[in-house]
This record gives C-alpha cells, structure tokens and sequence, in this order.
C-alpha cells in the first residue's frame, strides 16, 4: 500500500472517530500533495509523485511545524504551541522508522566508500548518495555534522 492510500485510509478513520485535530492535518497533508501535482502538471517533464515524493512534502511540513513551534514558544502562545506539536506528532506517524546511531554510522562509512571520498571535497557526493537512503529516516542536518566530522579525520 503506498503513503497516499495510508494518507487516505487515515483520513476515513479520523472522520468515523471525529478526531478533528488528526482529520485538519490528514487533510492539510492531502492538499500539498494535491497542490503539488497540480503545479507540476503545467511543467512538461513532470512525473506524478511516488511515496519519495509524498515523503518529501510530509518532511517539508514537520519542519515548518517545528519553525513555527519554536516561534509560539518564544512568544509565549502554548495554545498554539500544543497544536503545532500535535501536528508533528501526527505527520511523524506517517514517517518511516527511524535509523539508530549505528545504522546511520554504516551507511555514512559505505557512502565514503561507494564515492572514494577524501574530504571536504567530497561532501556533495557522499549527501548525493546518502540522501535517498535515509530520507525521512533520519535528520538531514545531524547527518550531514556526522559526515563532516568523518571526512575532517
């Protein structure tokens, strides 16, 4: 079954269940999705999105969660604060189970391999091969201080 029909499948449950909350995320999610493929039809080489895609579009809005988390924090709204957090915790749900510490480790040490690379130099191609392997299993950022650090020793 791919990440849509799981989107879908969701949003049924959620409106039996009348959970609002999960149902206006389950929603918003499926109208990204939507918009997305509704952009991407007047580009002539577009390709309809396949759970990569889907994935990319769940990542991209958990990170705006957090962005806008962050910023109710700071400004001391909780009320909005709790709705962002348990927009993310409903997003995540749909996210791929995340890679330990060691499996993380492994994949950076073959991706050094895979590419040859040296050094710092190397950054863009060891990311290029990791990327599509770890996306939405683990944080880009973290990934990419791990390699930096790998390819300074």
């Amino acid at each position: 079954m791919s990440l849509l029909d799981d989107l879908k499948n969701a949003q049924k449950d959620a409106m039996r269940a009348k959970d609002k909350v999960r149902l206006g995320t389950i929603r918003m999610a499926l109208s990204a999705v939507k918009q997305h493929e509704i952009d991407g039809r007047t580009n002539p080489g577009y390709i309809a999105l396949d759970d990569d895609g889907i994935l990319a579009i769940l990542i991209k809005m958990i990170k705006q969660r957090k962005d806008a988390a962050s910023q109710y924090e700071t400004a001391g709204r909780q009320d909005l604060l709790d709705i962002e957090l348990a927009e993310i915790v409903i997003l995540q749900g749909f996210m791929p189970k995340a890679l330990t510490e060691a499996e993380i480790d492994s994949l950076i040490v073959q991706a050094m391999e895979e590419t040859s690379a040296t050094g710092m130099q190397d950054m863009g191609k060891v990311m290029g091969w990791l990327k599509p392997k770890v996306q939405g299993k683990a944080d880009i950022g973290q990934l990419s201080s791990k390699i930096k650090a790998k390819l300074n020793a």
